[in-house]
């Protein structure tokens, strides 16, 4: 009987921590604020509390939803209300700026040197010469502005007009033909076995993994073996 209980309050903390995490919306977790963060781990915490609660399960679901409610309205709060954005989220922080480092600031970002060389270098940039301004986000991340030596060259600054790009369009996936993506392009399935023995295979029942690109009029096919 207990058994039975379990699984079924598990049953019932999954469907609540689903229902909770559709309402909070998807961020990725270098885009949470430290609040998110730990408000995130509590929740997983009452959740898995409640999953194995068979006596008062009530109690762990208020909590979840209490914890739930919260993040909403913090959420509600920085958007609709501007102002409340630095006390609740923080404020991005220069750390480094034309050649100078600010130490009160790296202070205040709780960095030391070692961990500021860190960032720096999962951003790309091993040289701190390169670097114009260096900003710690309110979420942990730290932003960099190159110098203008620095910074790739576009299109625009080379004088090209490169094509528009387009996004692939799965044609075959696990082997099986996606006959909706072929009928959105106004496609067929003898099209598609044409242009793939154009492509040197026998037919569709070849391939693994194929992908259209409409802008230039390739296919990239990937047999799998």
């Amino acid at each position: 009987m207990d058994i039975v209980r379990v699984t079924l309050t598990a049953i019932f903390s999954v469907v609540a921590l689903f229902i909770i995490t559709k309402i909070l919306g998807h961020k990725q977790v270098a885009q949470l604020d430290f609040f998110d963060y730990i408000n995130g781990i509590t929740i997983g915490s009452v959740a898995a509390e409640l999953a194995t609660e068979i006596e008062e399960p009530y109690k762990p679901f208020i909590a979840l939803c209490v914890y739930g409610a919260a993040s909403v309205v913090l959420n509600l709060f920085t958007t609709k209300i501007a102002r409340t954005r630095k006390y609740i989220n923080g404020t991005p922080t220069i750390l480094l700026d034309g050649g100078r480092l600010y130490r009160e600031n790296l202070k205040k970002a709780k960095l030391d040197l070692s961990e500021f060389m860190i960032l720096c270098r999962e951003a790309g940039y091993f040289n701190l010469d390169e670097i114009q301004t260096a900003v710690f986000e309110h979420n942990g991340k730290l932003t960099v502005l190159p110098r203008s030596e620095y910074k790739p060259l576009s299109p625009r600054e080379l004088g090209i007009s490169p094509s528009p790009s387009h996004i692939g369009v799965e044609l075959i996936m696990d082997g099986r033909v996606m006959g909706e993506n072929l009928k959105r392009m106004g496609r067929d399935i003898r099209w598609l076995e044409g242009r793939i023995k154009d492509e040197g295979y026998g037919g569709c029942e070849e391939v693994f993994f194929a992908v259209f690109y409409p802008g230039e009029d390739k296919i990239l096919i990937f047999s799998g073996e």
